[in-house]
């Protein structure tokens, strides 16, 4: 193996761009919107209808490339993922996804319709584990804290915390 190969090691190449839902406060789309950028409004807009924004984030412009081979000419098969990670209620691990997954490129002539399936729901078990990592890397005491914060008050104000949290 080429120890200058930057695949070399690497069993699946994953990235992400994550938007917490309770962060969104607006919904509209501004009237000089781009096409692409409505579209992704109102896909973020379907999230938080579907699964409200607490605990819940919605990732976008996700990738996923698994490496078949130890070539990276041959052998490799990326997919486009998009959509919704639903934490448990102290946002320390994921419960659950609503995720759409395509198949963008790949270099497998072998490839057939049940390796595409298989990869599929492999993409989506590689979210889990790499989401899982991504609140592990972030501040938990601070999750923890805000989440404690945010019990208290809704124990002061006899469990009504507002819209819009």
């Amino acid at each position: 193996m080429d120890a200058n190969d930057k695949t070399a090691g690497r069993w699946v190449e994953i990235e992400f761009d994550c938007l917490p839902l309770r962060s969104v406060t607006r919904l509209d789309v501004p009237l000089d919107a781009s096409p692409v950028y409505e579209q992704f409004i109102l896909r973020v807009k379907h999230a938080i209808e579907k699964h409200g924004s607490h605990n819940s984030y919605y990732l976008h412009r996700g990738r996923c490339k698994f490496h078949l081979t130890n070539s990276p000419d041959h052998g490799s098969v990326s997919f486009r993922f998009e959509g919704t990670v639903l934490t448990g209620q102290k946002d320390l691990k994921t419960r659950s996804l609503d995720l759409a997954v395509d198949i963008d490129q790949e270099t497998c002539p072998w490839l057939t319709e049940p390796s595409v399936d298989f990869l599929a729901e492999s993409v989506r078990q590689t979210v889990v584990v790499e989401f899982n990592r991504y609140i592990e890397a972030g501040d938990l005491v601070k999750a923890q804290k805000r989440i404690e914060s945010i019990q208290a008050e809704s124990d002061r104000g006899e469990g009504y915390v507002g819209m819009y949290l």
